[in-house]
């Protein structure tokens, strides 16, 4: 039997196929989803691992975890409905946040290019896939398990496996990998260069990562957290409003091991 051959478009993302592995490693199934759920999730999130050898995969996985979120929202919602419609409610009712509801239109609208034919199987990279396939999984998971009503005790912060330590490091590995939107280098937006923002806050995470920030960095990471959120809105191509919106959310999670406990 022949060994499969690496598809060489994924040669910039990992080093090998080993390294797919950490990529999707936090793509965790949500525990009490349904079986068809569950298939869904997991065929999704074994198309990217594999799409070491076939590129393709990384976008078919996208198109095929909507299979999941469109079932949940549907029973949780209790009404049948196009699954755009679906995320505009579960967004309105609080179910989900704009983060995810807005990840997860994307892919309805990638879906929505392959099936009238303006874009091909090869749409989104690995890295991409990761990020707009983890939107199902924390939808999925909301959805099956929503957070404790206000007032409840919350849960003890967790540095272990898919804590919030890890989840940073891992998040910054996809970061690092991604590359940065051609046509928006020299762009300066609400009194922003984009490059320098970026640059910004990579140095500031990696910072973090190496062994903490001193309190003028951490100033620093809020000021960059602050210009993010005005800049992202604004972003209208769809490569680079994720491409900030990860760094956004990396750095609100870098600046968040910073604030006080709560007394």
């Amino acid at each position: 039997m022949d060994t499969p051959v690496p598809d060489l478009r994924v040669r910039d993302v990992v080093p090998d196929y080993a390294a797919m592995h950490p990529l999707v490693a936090d793509l965790v199934l949500p525990e009490g989803a349904p079986m068809p759920v569950m298939s869904a999730l997991e065929t999704s999130r074994e198309l990217i691992r594999h799409s070491y050898y076939r590129y393709e995969f990384a976008t078919v996985a996208v198109a095929h975890a909507l299979c999941a979120v469109e079932q949940v929202l549907a029973e949780r919602l209790a009404v049948e409905a196009p699954l755009e419609e679906l995320i505009g409610r579960a967004s309105g009712a609080g179910l989900v946040s704009a983060y995810l509801a807005g990840e997860l239109e994307r892919g309805v609208r990638l879906r929505e290019r392959l099936a009238r034919g303006t874009a091909t199987s090869a749409a989104v990279n690995p890295v991409r896939a990761v990020d707009l396939v983890r939107a199902v999984f924390d939808t999925v998971d909301l959805v099956l398990h929503p957070p404790a009503a206000a007032g409840a005790a919350p849960a003890p912060a967790q540095d272990g496996p898919g804590g919030p330590q890890e989840r940073l490091a891992r998040l910054w590995e996809e970061h690092r990998r991604a590359p940065f939107p051609a046509s928006f280098r020299g762009v300066g937006i609400e009194g922003a260069d984009l490059v320098a923002l970026d640059a910004d806050v990579a140095g500031l995470v990696r910072r973090e990562l190496d062994g903490g920030l001193d309190a003028d960095g951490v100033a620093d990471l809020w000021a960059c957290v602050a210009g993010l959120g005005r800049v992202v809105p604004l972003l209208a191509e769809e490569y680079c409003a994720a491409y900030f919106t990860r760094l956004r959310t990396l750095a609100e999670l870098a600046a968040a091991r910073h604030l006080p406990d709560a007394t």
